[in-house]
């Protein structure tokens, strides 16, 4: 009897075809983000704040990615910026494949930034490559500062850790050294940003690191 790995053979598939996408965005100058996060962690309001902050000069994009609803594709769409709502049909992630559909429906080649707000949850983004340019994580207090212990992948994967709802430290048992610690004994090289995308405390910083991002993506 011979076994065949079905998930090794789908997402050695999935990379080839995410490098192929990557290279893409590349030669366009369009940097794509996958933000990933659980559920009511605050990415939609995140990338509010954050479009708002940064859209002068700049053509931004957001494909949002949900099982149903179009509810935050609405919301983020009466910020003046092109928005696609992409329906996984149950599916817990985005792969690459999605992805590209949803770029050229959203029509990327003339967009400097494209946020891609992936499914919510920890564990099934993680697992496939988008072709984005970099990945993005959003870990907020209320969640508690144990979580690179139980979903490891998400923060090696990660090339930065928002730490969202710092505005409620007081409220939530939540320690920001030890949380930063844990993530950065996965991933030495993970940039970590503590914000309040409520009082704006903190942006400055991560904002500044996405136009850095953008300029040197486009260059």
């Amino acid at each position: 009897m011979k076994i065949i790995e079905l998930k090794e053979t789908i997402t050695a598939s999935n990379d080839r075809d995410a490098e192929v996408l990557r290279d893409r965005l590349k030669r366009s100058k369009t940097l794509l983000i996958n933000l990933m996060s659980s559920p009511g962690a605050g990415k939609t309001t995140l990338l509010e704040r954050t479009i708002k902050d940064v859209k002068d000069g700049l053509k931004i994009g957001v494909i949002e990615a949900d099982v149903d609803s179009d509810v935050d594709a609405v919301r983020l769409a009466e910020l003046g910026i092109t928005a696609v709502q992409a329906h996984t049909d149950g599916m817990c992630h985005m792969d690459a494949g999605m992805t590209e559909t949803a770029l050229t429906e959203l029509g990327f080649e003339d967009h400097d930034l494209i946020f891609l707000e992936n499914v919510g949850n920890l564990i099934c983004p993680a697992e496939f490559d988008t072709g984005s340019g970099r990945n993005v994580m959003i870990l907020s207090v209320p969640e508690g500062d144990d979580k690179p212990l139980k979903y490891p992948l998400m923060f090696t994967k990660s090339h930065v850790l928002l730490i969202t709802k710092i505005d409620t430290m007081q409220v939530f048992d939540f320690d920001i050294g030890k949380c930063v610690s844990r993530a950065r004994k996965l991933n030495p090289d993970i940039r970590v940003f503590p914000v309040s995308a409520k009082t704006g405390e903190g942006m400055d910083a991560w904002e500044e690191w996405l136009l850095d991002e953008i300029r040197a993506w486009q260059e």
